[in-house]
């Protein structure tokens, strides 16, 4: 499971979160602590760069909010980052540095990095979104399983029992998701992978790969 370890999806550097994953060995094992975080770094932010807009709500002077936009806490929305119409932060929510949550997109126990864009109609549940990660139109991550049983992370023959009855996707740096896509609970993207638009994806995609099907996964040329 080497592709799913922290340091081989996620260049913390990009994420005001860095301390979250400290001790940690897989990125998904961060998903239970993501409220509790917030809560603790909220109070120590700079209060020149950010301002306490509600309970557990700190958010950027210098981010752009759209009046019709739902924040709920516990959230951080960082410097440079943009809410568009009608987004929805239902609750333990990093958005990072430059981050765009976009039109009726939904946000739920998730951390997004600097630059990371989920603008069209996008629903993002129990996730972590690598720097400038991208889920095109409609995409979306699915956290609970149709039998409501703890989460496996699936690699070839391998499986990993998460624990976790909800986990939705773990996109490393600049993973491309083609619109309309699902990635199904317990999925990884790894760096630089695109995934083909309407895929279905569920299990580990390793890095700098074009998944077009299940069964037609190839190395990208960078």
């Amino acid at each position: 499971m080497e592709q799913c370890l922290i340091e081989n999806l996620y260049d913390m550097s990009g994420t005001i979160a860095a301390e979250l994953f400290e001790g940690l060995k897989y990125p998904w094992e961060a998903l239970p602590l993501i409220g509790d975080f917030i809560k603790k770094l909220g109070p120590t932010l700079d209060p020149a760069v950010y301002e306490q807009k509600g309970e557990n709500i700190w958010i950027a002077k210098s981010a752009t909010i759209a009046p019709s936009a739902s924040i709920t806490g516990p959230c951080i929305i960082c410097e440079n980052a943009t809410l568009r119409q009608c987004a929805f932060v239902r609750g333990n929510a990093i958005v990072g540095e430059g981050a765009t949550v976009g039109n009726s997109t939904e946000l739920k126990n998730v951390v997004l990095f600097k630059d990371c864009e989920v603008p069209h109609y996008n629903y993002v549940g129990d996730s972590i979104l690598g720097v400038k990660a991208h889920m095109g139109a409609g995409a979306i991550t699915s956290n609970v399983k149709a039998d409501r049983k703890n989460v496996v992370v699936k690699y070839g023959d391998k499986r990993y029992e998460t624990g976790l009855r909800k986990f939705g996707a773990m996109l490393g740096d600049h993973a491309e998701i083609g619109c309309n896509s699902v990635l199904n609970p317990g999925t990884v993207i790894g760096r630089w992978t695109n995934i083909y638009p309407l895929s279905s994806v569920r299990g580990v995609v390793p890095e700098y790969s074009i998944y077009k099907s299940s069964n037609d996964i190839v190395e990208k040329e960078m």
